[in-house]
């Protein structure tokens, strides 16, 4: 199995444009060391030609440009021609802007499959009207997620979605009901080896079986303290209100991923306030004491 993380930043990336806290301050500047990031999502393939998509961020278009394995070409699959692509499907995490408006972006081909939960689907059909505008430019081909299904992709890839219980406000729809939020646990059936890809999670207990034997773990970085944007007078709610575990504190995803026997563990999807992000940060130095990784784009892993 082949991964890339195309991004690796939470919705606005890093620096965002409105933003002047330290980590933005820095990265502008070049005060200190840190590395602009794309809004996150990764690209899966068992065969290093046909190319899957987790999430389809706002930044899709310089995510396809910077990996050229994902580049148009008429040598690929027997000469179709000259706007053949690797990419296969996209498949979705959730509904959320940052995960999704890069479907648009996709338009011009001639068509799109795209795996979501229905919960999702209706909600970029009936809420955002995200799919309505789509259809309107390319047919959409529609692959209902359902978790616990183990979904075959190409030559030994397969996924498992998993629900992720969250308790964020949904800003279109109900929010009722299950299927807001999935995690994937990707698997190369050929070595048997797994990686989980979870960019959101608001409590890890919840998941934990799903963690179980995998070799690497891409997971939520979004905030380092539940409060981050409350003291940086960013916004009024927490880290655990905006559907997100914070790394630190002693319920934080830190402790309670640093017990668990994970080949690699990667925290992605860092919002801009997150102090992981500055290289020399005391932040950052404890969680590479804990063995785990922050993510950048452009990371590649072969599993």
């Amino acid at each position: 199995m082949w991964v890339r993380v195309l991004g690796s930043a939470a919705g606005g990336g890093f620096p965002q444009w409105n933003c002047a806290c330290p980590p933005c301050r820095a990265v502008r500047d070049g005060s200190r060391q840190a590395r602009p990031r794309t809004q996150s999502s990764i690209a899966v393939s068992s065969d290093d030609r046909r190319w899957f998509l987790f999430n389809a961020s706002p930044d899709i278009r310089v995510q396809i440009e910077s990996f050229p394995a994902l580049h148009p070409s008429s040598d690929l699959f027997g000469g179709t021609g000259k706007r053949s692509v690797p990419l296969q499907a996209v498949v979705l995490t959730d509904a959320e802007l940052d995960h999704t408006l890069g479907l648009l972006l996709l338009r011009e081909g001639r068509g799109l499959e795209l795996h979501a939960t229905e919960t999702v689907r209706d909600t970029l059909y009936d809420g955002t009207s995200l799919l309505r505008t789509l259809e309107a430019y390319c047919p959409v081909q529609w692959r209902p997620v359902m978790p616990g299904a183990e979904v075959p992709l190409a030559d030994g890839l397969s996924y498992r979605a998993f629900d992720v219980a969250t308790t964020k406000r949904a800003r279109f729809g109900s929010g009722t009901g299950k299927g807001r939020v999935v995690g994937y646990r990707l698997t190369d059936e050929r070595s048997g080896r797994a990686l989980v890809y979870l960019p959101a999670v608001q409590d890890i207990t919840v998941v934990r079986d799903q963690l179980d034997d995998c070799a690497c773990l891409l997971v939520d970085g979004t905030c380092w303290r539940d409060d981050e944007l409350i003291r940086l007078g960013l916004a009024d709610k927490t880290a655990r209100e905006m559907g997100h575990l914070p790394i630190d504190g002693p319920d934080g995803s830190l402790a309670r991923l640093a017990l668990l026997p994970i080949e690699r563990t990667i925290y992605t999807h860092i919002n801009n306030t997150n102090p992981i992000l500055l290289e020399d940060s005391p932040e950052r130095r404890i969680v590479e004491q804990h063995g785990m990784e922050v993510a950048v784009d452009g990371l590649e892993l072969r599993m």
